[in-house]
């Protein structure tokens, strides 16, 4: 079992920053990939980034490459998405998620570990 806590959502103007946070607990993460997600009513839960907690490799979504960037913290079990640039098409309910080592993490039918995710609203 792998519970998951966001935090750090918030409202800023287009250009502005935020930085969020998801806390792991209940296991180590040593063969994980960790990801943070995005929704917004009526669409599909959309990828945004990921890291493999191990190796600390990271891959992004084009839309958000160049702007957000993924990190861990090994001592917290703690992974960050610090994004920059913000627009207001980033605003949504932005979710972290966990699973072992898999051939399609950026899809989210891949996890069945999830945070209760944190609003971020982008005003323009």
């Amino acid at each position: 079992q792998v519970q998951l806590v966001e935090s750090g959502g918030g409202l800023v103007q287009a250009g502005g920053s935020l930085k969020l946070s998801c806390v792991a607990s209940g296991r180590t993460l040593g063969n994980y990939v960790m990801s943070w997600f995005r929704q917004t009513p009526g669409k599909e839960r959309e990828f945004v980034a990921l890291i493999r907690w191990s190796a600390g490799s990271t891959y992004y979504a084009d839309s958000v490459k160049g702007r957000f960037t993924i990190s861990r913290d090994n001592a917290k079990n703690t992974v960050y998405l610090q994004m920059n640039s913000l627009k207001p098409e980033d605003t949504a309910v932005y979710y972290c998620a966990a699973v072992p080592s898999v051939l399609s993490p950026i899809r989210p039918q891949s996890y069945n570990y999830w945070g209760q995710g944190t609003q971020v609203t982008v005003s323009s």
